[in-house]
């Protein structure tokens, strides 16, 4: 089992996945937490961002456009949102 913050495994051949649990963190802590590890981590690294937040369904993914990174999968579980986001560029 990975902890916040270590590499999640995924199916062979696909990037490493950083778990970023931000439950429980209101607006804007979920997005200031992708902010900072993306701003860390190298281009094609996959992030799965955990936000209990309801404003995160809103300002993730207008960030992540304006920023030009890409939202793989936005799939809602059980109290919180996963967001699968992918690294674009520098």
């Amino acid at each position: 089992m990975t902890g916040p913050d270590e590499p999640r495994p995924t199916p062979t051949g696909a990037p490493p996945r950083m778990v970023v649990d931000a439950r429980g963190s209101w607006c804007p802590g979920p997005l200031m937490e992708l902010v900072r590890v993306i701003k860390e981590e190298p281009v094609g690294t996959e992030f799965e961002l955990l936000s209990s937040d309801e404003g995160s369904r809103k300002d993730i993914p207008i960030w992540l456009n304006k920023a030009g990174h890409q939202l793989v999968e936005l799939r809602p579980d059980s109290g919180f949102d996963r967001f699968i986001v992918r690294k674009t560029h520098e």
